[in-house]
């Protein structure tokens, strides 16, 4: 029961996530669907870090571009993991594909925004990574 619980509350806490996603995937019935259109949003959520991602690398000189890539590299292969360990319970099951893009689409976003605030930092702030424009 327990184990139920914990695989229903996955992936209800995945579908928050396809909140978000077109009105097609507000219809989506089936598993296969859902499993689309959870799919579509880590999909657009990973568009919107990439952009974001060369935004930023165009402002920094050679040796942060460098720090930079190493920090994103290592922080995939930590959102790969995460989302590895998260979707471990539906591992084998139709909503597992699900339940890791979700995870995958929540991740990537956070990491867009944590992107995004570098562009943001006070004048003066010795803690920001990237200069002001």
């Amino acid at each position: 029961m327990r184990g139920f619980l914990l695989v229903s509350g996955l992936a209800l806490a995945s579908l928050s996530g396809l909140v978000q996603a077109a009105s097609s995937c507000d219809e989506a019935t089936t598993q296969q669907e859902m499993n689309t259109c959870a799919g579509e949003g880590y999909q657009a959520a990973d568009k919107e870090l990439n952009t974001t991602y060369g935004e930023i690398m165009g402002r920094l000189d050679s040796d942060s571009k460098n720090r930079l890539k190493t920090a994103q590299r290592t922080w995939i292969k930590f959102r790969d993991a995460e989302c590895e360990f998260v979707s471990g319970p539906t591992s084998g099951g139709s909503a597992n594909s699900m339940v890791k893009a979700g995870c995958l689409e929540n991740l990537t976003q956070q990491r867009t925004e944590t992107l995004k605030s570098y562009s943001q930092c006070e004048e003066g702030d010795l803690s920001c990574p990237v200069p002001r424009q």
